[in-house]
Formats: C-alpha cells, sequence, structure tokens
C-alpha cells in the first residue's frame, strides 16, 4: 500500500485563535458549574503574568485545566458535550487565516488531516467535524458507568502524548512521515515538530522557539509564522531575537 502524507494540527493558539479551554471555562462560569471566584483568584494572575509577558502561556493554560478537572467531576458527558456544541457554534470561526488556508490547500493536495489538541476531546471533535478533519486526538477525560467524570483524564497537551499519539496514527493511515507536516504554537507540540520533514511554528512561545533553536536539525527545517491583524510573517529562525 501506498505510503499517506499527513497534515497535524495543534488547535489552540494554532488553529483557534485563543485557547478553546478557556472559552469552555467562561461558559462554565456562566452556567455556575465554576464560581467567579475561581478565574479572579486562581486564573486571572497566571493569565495576568502571561499578559505582562512575565510569565508561562502554559502555567495559564494548565491552571485552568486544573480547575476544568475538578469541576466536571461528577458532571454527565452528555452536559459537556452541550457546552461544547455551544462553544463551537459560537466561536468556531474565530482561527488563523494562515491555518484555515492552510487546512485548505491540504485538502487539495488529498493530505490526511488530523488534529491533535490539548483540549477535551468533546471539543476537539467539535472543531475537527467543523473544518473537515480526517481524525483527531484530544486530551480524554474518563467517565464511569453512568457516564459521569471520575475526575481522572489522558492528557494530550504534552510533547509525549502527542508523540505517542502520532506514532499510533502513522501506523494507522500508513502515513510517511518524512513527506508531511505539522503545525503547533507550544512546547507540547516540540515532538511533532521533530517527527515531520515540514514543521511550521505559528505564533510560537518562547518556549517552543528556545527548544527549536537547541536542536540543530529542527532549526534547518522548521518555518516561524506569525500573524497579527490581516498580515503574515514568515520569519527566519537565526534573526529571531529574545528579550
Amino acid at each position: 500500500m501506498e505510503k499517506r502524507i499527513a497534515a497535524f494540527f495543534d488547535i489552540d493558539g494554532t488553529l483557534y485563535r485563543e485557547g478553546l479551554i478557556t472559552e469552555v471555562f467562561k461558559k462554565m462560569i456562566r452556567y455556575e458549574i465554576i464560581e467567579q471566584e475561581r478565574w479572579f483568584n486562581d486564573v486571572k494572575p497566571e493569565y495576568t503574568k502571561w499578559d505582562k509577558r512575565q510569565g508561562d502561556y502554559d502555567n495559564y493554560l494548565l491552571k485552568m485545566i486544573e480547575i476544568y478537572i475538578e469541576a466536571i467531576k461528577g458532571l454527565t458527558k452528555d452536559q459537556i458535550e452541550f457546552i461544547a456544541n455551544r462553544v463551537i457554534e459560537q466561536k468556531g470561526d474565530r482561527v488563523y487565516t494562515f491555518t484555515r488556508d492552510r487546512i485548505k490547500w491540504h485538502k487539495e493536495q488529498n493530505h490526511i488531516l488530523i488534529t491533535i489538541s490539548g483540549s477535551p476531546s468533546e471539543l476537539v471533535r467539535e472543531m475537527a467535524n467543523k473544518y473537515g478533519f480526517d481524525d483527531y486526538k484530544g486530551a480524554v477525560y474518563i467517565v464511569d458507568g453512568e457516564n459521569k467524570y471520575t475526575g481522572d483524564v489522558i492528557p494530550m497537551w504534552d510533547s509525549e502524548s502527542k508523540e505517542k499519539a502520532i506514532n499510533e496514527l502513522v501506523e494507522k493511515y500508513n502515513i510517511d512521515l518524512s513527506k508531511s507536516y505539522a503545525y503547533g504554537d507550544t512546547a507540547g507540540d516540540y515532538t511533532m515538530f521533530k517527527k515531520v520533514e515540514n514543521p511550521f511554528c505559528m505564533n510560537p512561545t518562547k518556549e517552543l522557539l528556545k527548544k527549536v533553536l537547541e536542536d540543530e536539525e529542527l532549526k534547518e527545517k522548521i518555518n516561524v509564522i506569525v500573524e497579527r491583524k490581516d498580515v503574515t510573517y514568515k520569519l527566519k529562525v537565526d534573526d529571531i531575537q529574545f528579550n
């Protein structure tokens, strides 16, 4: 069987212009599943550090995930799926032009489109359906026999989990990684970049860029893309400077 070319996409910060978990978090506050004080006391300090460029985006993200895990324990899968549907209906078009155009291009090339995201799999599935992905992998929040969340989770936001997911998908679809593509924005996407021949950093974090610059092999093949307002910039990795 002839090997296929695939394009692996992260969602949060790569396709979607923010984090889907942020939108879910806001909805859960609105529906009084999460107390509003949790945002102000626990999440906002991490967000403020990141917004002022004094902290890491990943710390802000992981704080929301920690509270999300606590909040959904005992809720039914139907409740979270309802919220996921509402988020994608209302916010699903807030994507980067560059990434949306790349999805279109890959479809025209008959490439396999796969999203691998740290967002809850319920959200990832809805986003995958909206943009015509062939398959998806997201963080799996475990349910019990009554379809209620237990508080246990199989993550998909870290490099190790994403690498394992790609290995499984390579077997499933007979993928040729030497001709394939990956798009991501944080250090969790590092192993995706290492796996493929055509990696794209989309509005990358400082942590990710530092890892790329320390990796001579990856540095030679990386594409760095920055989209601001209605302009897309392609940068040379050696020209990037850190404060």
